[in-house]
């Protein structure tokens, strides 16, 4: 039997679909799925509901478009976070490294990409004019722009700059203890604590 010859149409069909993640390539694929064959039916009901239901039921919190499962999420409702205090992040993933420093306090505000005109991604496209709408709400007195140190993530910061700057909220960004090229959930926590301790005026980083 070679590589790509199953002896089952159910099992290539269970290999082609894992193989579709990330990161996996068909061998490993074939290796989960004779791994969850080996376990209890119950088992794989349950790993199988899990995914179901995460698609079916997972909400985006209408404040800050973080991932919840109700309507606002467990930060932007806890009354002893700095709600006066924005830290913009591209996506979910950024948001548990941050959290994962303990050294933030405020809330956060999740765009759901950056700006990149080579892959066809542009203002409209990610939550801009939201993080917009909560400024002028009136409460905020700081927004953190807190995205990868890349060319992508730079003009992102720069735009939302320029949509922000007359607003009188302080604008500033994380140090840059992020190297240049850094992605947020690459970054170990001290390094990324440092940085948001640390962070300067967006405009101080203009002059360099």
């Amino acid at each position: 039997m070679t590589q790509d010859t199953f002896p089952s149409k159910l099992l290539e069909n269970a290999v082609m679909e894992f193989a579709k993640l990330p990161g996996i390539g068909k061998k490993t694929a074939l290796r989960l799925v004779l791994h969850l064959l080996k376990q209890e039916k119950e088992e794989v009901h349950r790993f199988s509901s899990s995914i179901t239901r995460l698609r079916d039921e997972i909400r985006h919190c209408k404040i800050c478009r973080n991932i919840s499962d109700t309507e606002v999420c467990n930060i932007c409702s806890n009354n002893s976070r700095d709600h006066a205090t924005i830290c913009v992040v591209e996506n979910i993933r950024d948001v548990m490294s941050i959290e994962n420093t303990q050294q933030y306090h405020g809330v956060f505000h999740v765009l759901g990409g950056i700006i990149s005109p080579m892959d066809g991604v542009g203002p409209a496209d990610i939550e801009v004019d939201s993080l917009i709408k909560r400024v002028n709400g009136g409460d905020v007195k700081e927004i953190i722009l807190a995205l990868s140190t890349t060319m992508e993530g730079d003009s992102t910061n720069f735009y939302i700059f320029k949509k922000l700057k007359d607003s009188g909220v302080k604008i500033s960004m994380l140090a840059r203890g992020v190297s240049i090229g850094d992605e947020l959930e690459y970054i170990d926590e001290v390094t990324l604590g440092r940085s948001l301790v640390n962070r300067q005026l967006f405009e101080q980083s203009l002059g360099q």
